[in-house]
C-alpha cells in the first residue's frame, strides 16, 4: 500500500514531530501524578481481591483508608506494606478488611531501612502479579501456535451485548462459528463512570455487560473452547476506559484478554471525565497493555458521530498521531496500535465513497505497521435495513480496498434495535461475501487525483491543527472543543478529586518494573 497517495515523507515526519511536541507536556504531567485507580491497580497486582457486603471492592476500601491517613502523594505501596509488616498481616485483603473496620492506621515510615523494607515487599508482591500477566501472554502465544490465526485480514470484529454474561457466552460462541475472529463484549451503560470495578459474574447490565474479572475469566474460557473447536484462535475484547481504566487493564492482563478499547481522549470528550485523570490513567493502562501483549483500540471514530465527517476528518488524523505518540511512549509496539477511524460520511454527498477511500488510505499509509480498526456507518443509518445493508457493503469494500486490519461488523438494524443473532448472521454474510470476492483488490487499486488530493489536503489540515495545538497546548485544544465539538476544561470533569501530585518520595513498584522493561 505504501506510496499510493504520494505523501511527502518530510510532511509526514513533520506531522509526527508536531504530535510529539503537542503530547510531551501531557506525558510530563502524567509522569508526575497518580490517581486512586492507578494505586488500586497496584494493589490488585499485589493480590487484593473481593468486595464487602455492599459490593465495594476491598481494594477501594484499602486505598481510601491510606488516602484518609496520609494522602496518595507517596503512593500506597510503602504505607500498605509497612502497615502489613507492623501488624503481621501478610494477606492484603485481610489488611483491607481490618482497615475498613478502623483497626489499622497508615503512615510513611521515617526510618530509611523501614522504607526500603516496605518497597522490597511491595516489589515482590506486585512482581508476582506481573509474572502472572507474563504467563498469560505466553499462554496466548502457545494457543495461537496450536490453533492457528485467522488466514484473512482484516480480522472480523463482532460485538456481543446482552447484559448477562451467561447469555453473552453462547452468543459469542455462535458468532465465532459464523465467522467472527474477535468478540467484543460491550460494557454496561454507565460503567465508565463507576469509580470501582464490580465483583463477580453479573447478569444485570444495561445495553452491555459489566466488565469484571470473573466475567473476563468466563468469556475467555468459553472462547478457548471454541478456538479449539474451530481450529483458529478467537480474540476477546473489552473496555479499559473510564474511571477504572488502570484496574481494568490489569485485570485484562491477568485474564488474557487480547484487545482493549483504550483511547487517550474518549473518556474526556464523551463521558466528561477529567482530562488530567484520564491522561494519568491511560499512560499506566497502556504500560500494562504493552506488558500483556494486548492490542489497544482507539476511539477516533466517535468524533465523526458528533462532528461532520468531511470538515472534521483532520481531527481524526491528529488524534491518531497523538494516540500513536502516547502509545509508543508507554511502550506499545506498532502491531498493538488498533488506531480507530470510521465510515461516517453522509452517503448522499457526491463522491462520498471516494472521500471515504481517501481517509482510509491516509490512515493506512501514515501507520503502515498498525492493524487499524475500521468502524462501520452509524450516524447516517436510517432504519431502512435494505439501505443499511448496502451501506455496510460499501464500508466492507472500502476496508478491503485500503487494507484495514480490524473490521467491525456493521449491522443493518443500527438505530433500530439491539441486533438479533439473525441480524449478525446476515451482517457476517455481507462481510464474508466482500472479503471472499474482493479481499485482495487493494493489490489492483490505484487511487486517482481526486483521492490523492483529498488525502493530502486532510494531512495538511492536520498539520495546521497540530501547529495550533503546539502553540496553545493540547489541554487548551480539548477545552476549546477541537475534538468532536466537546469542550472539556482541565479543571472540570468527573474524577479530578481522585488525582494526586507525586511527592518527592513517591513510589510505585509496578510503574518502576514496567518502565525498566520498556
Amino acid at each position: 500500500m505504501a506510496g499510493k497517495l504520494d505523501l511527502d515523507p518530510h510532511v509526514v515526519a513533520r506531522a509526527r514531530a508536531l504530535a510529539a511536541r503537542a503530547g510531551q507536556p501531557v506525558v510530563d504531567m502524567a509522569r508526575s501524578h497518580t490517581t486512586v485507580s492507578v494505586e488500586r491497580a497496584v494493589l490488585r497486582l499485589a493480590g487484593v481481591t473481593g468486595a464487602d457486603q455492599d459490593g465495594i471492592p476491598w481494594v477501594n476500601r484499602l486505598v481510601d483508608a491510606v488516602r484518609a491517613d496520609v494522602g496518595l502523594g507517596h503512593g500506597v505501596a510503602v504505607p500498605v506494606f509497612h502497615a502489613a509488616a507492623a501488624t503481621g498481616v501478610d494477606d492484603l485483603t485481610v489488611l483491607a478488611q481490618k482497615a475498613a473496620a478502623g483497626g489499622v492506621r497508615f503512615g510513611v515510615p521515617e526510618k530509611k531501612q523501614e522504607v526500603t523494607a516496605a518497597r522490597r515487599r511491595a516489589k515482590r508482591a506486585t512482581g508476582d502479579g506481573l509474572k502472572r500477566i507474563d504467563r498469560r501472554r505466553a499462554e496466548r502465544d502457545r494457543l495461537i501456535k496450536r490453533h492457528g490465526d485467522p488466514q484473512q485480514r482484516p480480522w472480523i470484529y463482532l460485538i456481543v451485548a446482552t447484559g448477562d454474561i451467561y447469555e453473552d457466552i453462547p452468543q459469542a460462541q455462535a458468532a465465532a462459528r459464523a465467522g467472527a475472529d474477535i468478540i467484543a463484549v460491550i460494557r454496561s451503560t454507565g460503567q465508565s463512570l463507576l469509580d470501582y470495578v464490580p465483583e463477580g459474574a453479573t447478569r444485570e447490565g444495561f445495553a452491555g455487560t459489566y466488565a469484571t474479572q470473573e466475567n473476563f475469566r468466563l468469556m475467555r474460557a468459553a472462547l478457548d473452547e471454541t478456538s479449539k473447536e474451530l481450529g483458529r484462535y478467537i480474540r476477546l475484547t473489552n473496555y479499559a476506559s473510564g474511571l477504572c481504566m488502570p484496574e481494568i487493564a490489569a485485570l485484562a492482563g491477568l485474564e488474557r484478554l487480547d484487545m482493549m478499547l483504550n483511547d487517550s481522549m474518549y473518556g474526556i470528550l464523551f463521558r466528561d471525565i477529567n482530562p488530567i485523570r484520564t491522561f494519568v490513567d491511560q499512560r499506566f493502562s497502556r504500560q500494562v497493555h504493552a506488558r500483556a501483549g494486548i492490542i489497544i483500540n482507539t476511539g477516533e471514530d466517535n468524533y465523526l458521530t458528533t462532528a461532520d465527517a468531511v470538515e472534521a476528518a483532520h481531527t481524526v488524523t491528529v488524534s491518531q498521531l497523538l494516540n500513536e505518540f502516547f502509545a509508543h511512549e508507554a511502550g506499545l509496539a506498532d502491531w498493538q496500535l488498533g488506531l480507530g477511524h470510521a465510515f461516517e460520511m453522509n452517503p448522499d454527498l457526491p463522491d462520498s465513497f471516494r472521500m471515504e477511500l481517501a481517509h482510509a488510505l491516509l490512515a493506512r499509509e501514515l501507520f503502515p505497521d498498525a492493524p487499524l480498526k475500521w468502524m462501520p456507518p452509524t450516524k447516517h443509518m436510517t432504519g431502512d435495513v435494505f439501505r443499511g445493508n448496502l451501506l455496510d457493503g460499501f464500508f466492507n469494500l472500502a476496508g478491503a480496498l485500503t487494507g484495514q486490519g480490524i473490521l467491525l461488523v456493521g449491522m443493518m438494524t443500527e438505530a433500530v434495535v439491539t441486533p438479533f443473532l439473525s441480524d449478525r448472521d446476515i451482517a457476517l454474510q455481507n462481510v464474508k461475501y466482500v472479503l471472499n470476492g474482493a479481499g485482495n483488490l487493494h493489490e489492483d487499486f490505484t487511487p486517482g487525483d481526486f483521492i490523492r488530493g483529498r488525502a493530502n489536503h486532510v494531512l495538511g489540515e492536520a498539520i495546521d491543527l497540530l501547529e495550533r495545538i503546539v502553540d496553545d497546548t493540547l489541554m487548551e485544544a480539548i477545552a476549546d472543543g477541537t475534538f468532536g465539538l466537546m469542550k472539556r476544561p482541565a479543571t472540570r470533569g468527573k474524577g479530578l478529586d481522585g488525582v494526586a501530585r507525586h511527592d518527592e518520595e513517591y513510589y510505585n513498584p509496578v510503574t518502576e518494573a514496567l518502565e525498566v522493561a520498556g
